[in-house]
């Protein structure tokens, strides 16, 4: 994501795309990456590309960047294929459309064109494979970018003929100046645990990060810590906090029954309860067979929400979880 860019005109843009950096200077992380990329533009020696990490981490951004600062508005069009996952890019986009774009050259302009596969993980074998040919042959005119989230779902032979990138998530110092920016572009009014919650919920991913703020924005005269977690449906420290002490100090039948009533009052889902009471465990002072055996279980109940069982059973197991836990403490006690 960017620096500093100039806002387009039309404000019923999403402020994703409304604040997407226009080039590489514009972008605020991974500076080794984009230096090494302004290099090789610079010396008009780039190579074929496979940016991969999760997902609002920047690599369209970037592969974007590259292209507007490449190529003039007027022969974007005629120089850049980008082609994403909403595009159907079996066996026979790779032989027409990628073949013939790359095949043709450019007679009136320098330079080489440029492919951009985004989401190429969705990308069927068959079509990877093809591919590979298509990017030996036509190397002397067309580069080729690869943009993916998992890099084990490409297969070896296209990773060897890239030169590859890993986008790390964000850190929290790159992501808040970014905000901020935003944040008095739009004129938002934003309080301090608002900013941290933001943060904290986009774990790294700065598109996250600006469709939370633009929708609590809109759905809120203030961006506060509690309007944040209830916009996103994701429970409040202090639900957790009711949640502990009641499967900790209740008896199995009221703190099932007013986690139950917290968890359909507030529209939470367990996976989430899971979640944060994970991290609530790794705050407890507990010895470590204990805390072991704990987090096992709970690794069970969050593989079970995973495969679809029922959340009430997971539930009344999560609670049963933390009791026997709290009985297998006050017997150690004795």
């Amino acid at each position: 994501m960017s620096k500093d860019t100039g806002t387009t005109p039309s404000s019923n843009l999403p402020w994703v795309e409304k604040y997407r950096p226009k080039q590489l200077d514009d972008l605020i992380s991974h500076k080794d990456i984009i230096s090494t990329i302004q290099k090789f533009v610079t010396e008009d020696r780039l190579p074929h590309l496979l940016f991969y990490g999760p997902p609002g981490t920047g690599k369209t951004s970037t592969i974007l960047a590259v292209a507007k600062q490449m190529y003039s508005p007027k022969e974007f069009n005629s120089m850049v294929l980008e082609l994403n996952a909403s595009d159907d890019r079996g066996i026979g986009i790779v032989r027409g459309q990628i073949l013939s774009f790359a095949s043709t050259r450019t007679i009136f302009k320098k330079g080489f064109k440029l492919v951009i596969l985004d989401e190429a993980d969705a990308m069927t074998k068959d079509a990877q494979n093809a591919l590979r040919r298509v990017i030996e042959k036509f190397t002397e005119n067309t580069r080729f970018c690869i943009i993916c989230n998992y890099l084990s779902k490409i297969i070896p032979a296209l990773q060897s003929r890239c030169t590859r990138f890993r986008f790390g998530p964000l850190k929290q110092e790159q992501m808040v100046p970014r905000l901020e920016y935003v944040i008095a572009q739009e004129s938002v009014k934003v309080s301090e645990c608002g900013m941290k919650s933001l943060v904290t919920l986009a774990n790294g991913d700065m598109r996250r990060a600006l469709n939370i703020l633009q929708s609590v924005s809109m759905a809120c005269d203030e961006v506060t810590e509690d309007n944040v977690y209830t916009c996103v449906g994701h429970p409040l420290r202090k639900d957790i906090e009711s949640i502990i002490t009641w499967i900790l100090n209740n008896v199995f039948s009221v703190a099932y029954n007013n986690t139950l009533q917290l968890k359909n009052q507030k529209g939470l889902a367990l996976a989430d309860i899971v979640t944060e009471l994970h991290t609530y465990v790794h705050r407890i002072d507990l010895p470590l067979h204990v805390r072991m055996q704990l987090l096992e279980k709970m690794a069970d109940i969050e593989y079970n929400l995973a495969a679809g069982t029922s959340e009430k059973i997971q539930l009344a197991a999560l609670v049963a979880v933390f009791q026997i836990t709290r009985d297998l403490l006050a017997k150690e006690a004795k």
